[in-house]
């Protein structure tokens, strides 16, 4: 039986509210970041540089657990990875050459401590620390019934339930049990576990969220991305393929395939946003595809203007798709300002107003006088891209036209991303007359799903058999619902909504 030690200090409050955390909310959220790498000597600081890299993915809190052969050793904090892994110290209490991590957006559970992973526990075969970059979407379903049959909960996060789940097990092997325990559950997941003995990564079936296998000096990592194995000068060696379950110990490999197969279904959002441009995704280049949204959308809908001008970050590329395709000059005309506090406390109506100001700028030298067309990755809402209009027009741009390199976003997530019910979703209910008038521009325009296919090399949606998990646009959901067919659930599991240490 292992033993456990650790720490699980914060490193600031407990976040206020969410407009405090989010902004308006008008924003796509980030889902998580997984991270695992198995008998290397520096474990743990290359975990937290692969960290760092997905950063992007989760900026809530970060989680490292490692083996020594003896012991297991978890630091856990609020905050972003550089907050706290950045440290010497910290890095020096996470011994061994074993290590998984974890960078959080909660979709489900609170952004409470008990809530950070690598969720971490004793079982009878002993230590396991799991970090999960997805949703289960009969994670309420399956908490239930565990704890009807005598499970203590720990947490609010789905991802508890893998862990009773293995622990419920009678098979014999430790990976029997836990294939067991993918068995049962639904949804979207990539997993990086790490026992005693074993690093152990698991794809969803349909592949809905990426899992990719690395090498470093012979060394296997699991990583969400590809950007995290650049940082740490890596090899990519493949993707880990929907259903698997890949298995690294001292004896080697070992690969399972425990589900039927199936057409995958891979998350069309990791090209659109939550990706960094910089990583290959299903053997795709991520800047390349958003190019190519931008490309096809010039040729969809573009209009007389003088600039093309992004709405950064995540509008880039596809602004420069658009610029070269449409022959209209690509022009930095907003400004970002990267080193706005997530945290900022906005106390009053009149300051938070102002939010979006601190987060972007108008660039008036190039916008003044122009017509200006607008390109960013989606809409949610509609707030920021309301005042980003209204901002162009204050800096002077004589027509604002707005393009989305993405279709409209008419439908909730149930995969890891954090989207609002379909009542919240503008385009869910409003036309594209009433969504223009509504965030003042001069025309509106999505990109087409066939579009959105064909600028991923497909010829358009084949509504028989998609490629992409694109449920956000279509409704098509690519797996039960069982959570949503139960009776209305709380939004939190647990009756006591702990402090953040």
């Amino acid at each position: 039986m292992s033993n456990f030690s650790g720490s699980t200090a914060a490193t600031g409050e407990r976040d206020q509210r969410d407009i405090d955390l989010h902004g308006d909310g008008d924003t796509l959220r980030e889902e998580c970041g997984v991270f695992g790498i198995y008998g290397h000597p520096d474990a743990a600081a290359i975990t937290a540089l692969g960290l760092h890299a997905l950063q992007h993915r989760g900026q809530e809190a970060a989680g490292i657990v490692s083996f020594d052969g003896h012991r297991f050793h978890s630091e856990r904090r609020l905050g972003l990875v550089g907050d706290t892994f950045s440290r010497g110290d910290v890095i020096a209490r996470l011994p061994g050459d074993n290590a998984v991590g974890h960078v959080r957006y909660s979709t489900t559970g609170e952004t409470i401590l008990r809530n950070v992973q690598p969720l971490f526990a004793e079982l009878n075969a002993g230590g396991f620390a799991i970090a999960h970059n997805g949703n289960l979407t009969n994670g309420l379903t399956l908490r239930r019934e565990l704890v009807r049959q005598g499970a203590m909960m720990q947490s609010t996060t789905d991802t508890e339930v893998v862990l009773h789940l293995v622990a419920h097990s009678k098979r014999g092997r430790f990976i029997e049990r836990y294939i067991e325990a993918l068995r049962a559950i639904e949804g979207a997941y990539a997993l990086v576990a790490l026992t005693n003995k074993k690093l152990i990564g698991a794809r969803d079936p349909l592949g809905i969220r990426p899992l990719v296998l690395g090498e470093l000096d012979g060394c296997p990592i699991l990583a969400s991305e590809t950007c995290a194995l650049d940082i740490i000068g890596a090899k990519y060696v493949r993707d880990i393929e929907p259903g698997e379950v890949i298995v690294f110990d001292e004896k080697g490999t070992e690969i399972h395939k425990p589900f039927p197969p199936q057409p995958p279904r891979p998350c069309i959002f990791e090209y659109i946003y939550f990706a960094r441009p910089d990583s290959i995704v299903g053997g795709r280049s991520v800047y390349e595809v958003r190019k190519g949204f931008g490309a096809q959308l010039a040729r969809e809908s573009h209009v007389d203007v003088d600039v093309v001008v992004p709405v950064p970050d995540s509008g880039v590329p596809a602004a420069v798709g658009y610029s070269q395709e449409s022959g209209v000059p690509f022009e930095l005309g907003i400004i970002r300002n990267h080193y706005v506090g997530r945290t900022f406390i906005q106390p009053t109506q009149s300051v938070r107003e102002l939010g979006v100001r601190m987060k972007h700028a108008p660039n008036r030298a190039a916008i003044e006088g122009k017509r200006i067309i607008l390109i960013d990755d989606s809409l949610v809402r509609g707030t920021t891209s309301k005042k980003i209009v209204r901002m162009m027009r204050d800096a002077g741009a004589k027509e604002v036209h707005f393009r989305l390199a993405s279709p409209p976003i008419i439908n909730p997530d149930y995969y890891g991303i954090d989207l609002p019910d379909r009542g919240g979703l503008l385009a869910a209910t409003h036309t594209l007359e009433q969504m223009r008038d509504i965030i003042g521009a001069d025309s509106l325009a999505f990109l087409s799903i066939d579009g959105m296919y064909r600028a991923v090399g497909e010829p358009g949606r084949d509504p028989a058999n998609p490629k992409f998990s694109d449920h956000c646009f279509t409704g098509d959901y690519p797996t039960h619902l069982t959570d949503q067919t139960q009776v209305e659930q709380p939004q939190h599991q647990l009756s006591l909504l702990a402090e953040a240490s």
